[in-house]
């Protein structure tokens, strides 16, 4: 069960924040489209950065607390779907608070 933990704190951390395109009706879903060309170039260069340095001996992962399947480069596949998920998180936590709170958005965003 401990292979599942980085998955799982994955999954925890999707579901924390996936109920608000539901309840809020965000709407990032909807734009999943404008979602990923803002998440994905940051992540390639975080991907880089990771291949680098496990390549290095800098970085590594507990094989006890992830699946064991490996992509590219020999970086597991929780840690693709770190860059995904987490950034994915912030945009709905973002746009589920400023659904709640439009002022914040005018004011920090502007129009």
């Amino acid at each position: 069960m401990k292979h599942w933990s980085y998955m799982g704190m994955l999954i925890f951390t999707l579901c924390g924040s996936g109920w608000l395109e539901i309840v809020l009706k965000t709407g990032v879903l909807r734009r999943i489209k404008r979602a990923a060309l803002s998440i994905l170039p940051i992540s390639i260069l975080f991907l880089i950065w990771d291949a680098y340095a496990i390549s290095k001996g800098h970085w590594f992962f507990d094989r006890e607390q992830i699946l064991g399947i490996y992509g590219p480069f020999s970086i597991p596949l929780e840690e693709y779907f770190f860059f995904i998920v987490v950034p994915l998180a912030a945009i709905l936590t973002i746009e589920g608070v400023t659904t709640v709170k439009p002022h914040w958005r005018k004011g920090e965003f502007g129009e």
